[in-house]
């Protein structure tokens, strides 16, 4: 995803607006009120997070199931206007999916994608669809399944404990190969590039911004260029203007893309003078994690 401002002043991530600011941010932003915002969780298996309210409305970022968001405004349309917890996107979500904090969430999801049933079998009809890093509260694990506690059963193997973490994020990513590619999405139905890096290192622990511009940003320490790239290794994270990848080893390139649209894996160099010749230009930066 694009850039859109300063990070110090940018609107994707400082719920503050000419009409109305988070209370936290009186003194710093000017507002005409200022509120205090209530903690509510996403309740439906993904939501979509907009810019300004309505469905027509391009999609900015995803809300995954058992996400926090704190509400600001409850718009008159059912769409409710704040700031997701986890990483800080602030937007509009429809508001009949939220509710109030239930029980602490207990576990994640693990698998890139998995179902919900009524009941503790595979051959009940599904329920809803969930994702890789969704939380969710589980009250009971038996017989293979897992039931949470609204009373939806998943296969327990498809779910990690929530301080249980992966090891490898670029094996977490690689899961989503031909994933679809969907602009503002992270989730295994649907993703973007700046998505699949967010989502992998959630997975691995490690929070991380939405879009690519942030990543760019505030991600790993700045590797040289060099001809040929002849110093990279596996999990480095390699930036252009507005789209960026993981290398999944020295010399090929895991991404989420509009030219495949899907997540696909092809040697850097096909992908560098393909997009050099497009609007992203040459590679910007490229980025090691610790």
């Amino acid at each position: 995803m694009s850039a859109h401002s300063s990070p110090r002043l940018d609107s994707r991530r400082i719920p503050a607006r000419p009409d109305l600011a988070a209370a936290h941010l009186e003194g710093v932003v000017v507002a005409e009120r200022y509120v205090a915002g209530v903690r509510m969780e996403v309740m439906a298996p993904v939501l979509p997070l907009k810019k300004s309210a309505g469905f027509d409305k391009s999609l900015e970022t995803e809300a995954l199931r058992g996400e926090y968001f704190t509400v600001y405004e409850a718009g008159d349309e059912g769409w409710a206007w704040g700031q997701l917890e986890r990483d800080g996107y602030v937007g509009w979500l429809p508001s009949d999916a939220l509710a109030a904090p239930r029980a602490a969430h207990t576990h994640k999801v693990s698998a890139i994608r998995t179902f919900t049933y009524p009941g503790p079998s595979m051959k009940l009809p599904v329920m809803n669809t969930v994702s890789i890093g969704s939380r969710l509260a589980i009250e009971e694990i038996k017989d293979g399944f897992a039931r949470t506690s609204d009373g939806a059963f998943l296969y327990a193997d498809h779910l990690a404990a929530i301080d249980e973490f992966e090891v490898d994020f670029v094996a977490v990513a690689e899961r989503f190969l031909h994933t679809p590619y969907l602009w503002g999405g992270k989730t295994g139905f649907g993703i973007d590039c700046s998505g699949l890096v967010q989502i992998a290192l959630d997975a691995a622990g490690v929070t991380a911004p939405r879009d690519s511009d942030m990543q760019a940003a505030e991600l790993g320490e700045p590797l040289e260029i060099l001809p040929g790239f002849a110093n990279l290794r596996r999990g480095d994270l390699i930036r252009w203007k507005g789209h960026c990848g993981i290398m999944l080893d020295e010399t090929r390139l895991l991404h989420a893309n509009g030219h495949h649209m899907m997540v696909a894996i092809e040697e850097l160099s096909v992908a560098v003078e393909r997009i050099a010749a497009k609007s992203f230009g040459a590679v910007t930066a490229i980025a090691r994690l610790p």
